[in-house]
């Protein structure tokens, strides 16, 4: 198994107090204040699920320094030119045009608006709830991993601690209710469909949507954005402190299809076919989603066919 290498986070953080906040005080001391750096935004580093593997690829130790957008104008063709000296210092230095697009000197608006895809009112500290709307959890884990090491001004913590608590209401109960349907949608209904068709490529593709359905409604829940789907299990394994749920999603991937057990069966939509093990692991797994809806306070009750409670998710005075 490869494992993520622990020295690299140690690395960028001695980089930037050996290099970086030198270079910082010594060229830049009346702007000094005005510069947040850390490191965070787009690369398995800054989830720190990088490894061996990751190397292939834009590896290599460095930091961000946002800065004010008004700012760019004043100094920051000059901090992005020492920063990049500091890079080109480096022994075995190879940073690849996409590293030095993740890295380096960027406004606090371009950071925050490229990785969300909107145009991010960073100045005010604010955000739409059609903005929320049309995000994805994914860019959101993007947008708030990694470490910040200075932030003077405090205004890149203040967008990045927005969205730290997490959707506003309406829109978090929208997200749940979305997962549900699709888990209910694909695994609790047209897996059985499809399986009692013999038809196993459909039936694959139900059971990887509703496996990543229940992953994501596991993040919703804990109030967790999950990160790109390369790294969700990874995450997901961090997050599940008692490991009984991310254990299940892992023998639901590993279990194939068995037309054996839907042989000579027919199709009925209350009635479960539990000689086929994805249909008990997705009992399973709906019984853990909806104790934890419970737990939430969304629900009053326990009911493994998640889309039989999505109408309480989205109307409070249901429950």
């Amino acid at each position: 198994m490869i494992v993520p290498n622990a020295d690299v986070k140690a690395k960028n953080r001695r980089f930037y107090d050996e290099k970086v906040a030198p270079m910082l005080r010594s060229r830049f001391g009346q702007y000094a204040s005005r510069i947040a750096v850390g490191l965070a935004g787009e690369g398995s580093d800054c989830f720190g699920f990088d490894d061996e593997i990751s190397r292939d690829h834009d590896f290599g130790t460095g930091c961000c320094l946002w800065i004010r957008t008004e700012d760019l104008d004043v100094f920051g063709k000059d901090l992005d030119q020492a920063y990049t000296e500091l890079v080109a210092e480096k022994e075995r230095s190879y940073y690849t045009e996409r590293l030095m697009e993740r890295r380096g000197v960027m406004s606090i608006h371009d950071f925050y608006s490229n990785i969300l895809q909107i145009d991010c009112n960073t100045d005010d500290c604010e955000m739409t709830e059609q903005q929320w709307l049309s995000l994805d959890h994914s860019c959101l884990a993007t947008a708030v991993n990694g470490e910040v090491y200075r932030d003077d001004l405090g205004e890149f913590t203040a967008f990045r601690n927005l969205l730290l608590n997490y959707y506003p209401d309406r829109v978090w109960r929208i997200r749940i209710a979305e997962k549900m349907h699709i888990y209910s949608a694909s695994l609790q209904v047209n897996y059985a469909r499809c399986m009692t068709r013999g038809d196993t490529v459909a039936a694959q593709i139900c059971k990887v949507k509703g496996m990543e359905a229940a992953m994501e409604l596991f993040f919703l829940l804990k109030r967790v954005y999950p990160p790109y789907h390369k790294w969700t299990y990874r995450a997901l394994q961090k997050l599940d402190e008692k490991g009984e749920f991310s254990a299940r999603i892992r023998e639901l991937s590993d279990t194939p299809c068995n037309l054996e057990a839907w042989e000579d069966t027919r199709y009925h939509p209350n009635r479960q076919n539990f000689k086929d093990r994805i249909v008990s692991l997705s009992e399973d797994i709906g019984y853990d989603l909806a104790e934890m809806l419970k737990l939430s306070g969304f629900t009053k009750r326990m009911n493994p066919y998640l889309e039989a409670d999505i109408k309480r998710i989205l109307h409070p005075d249901m429950v």
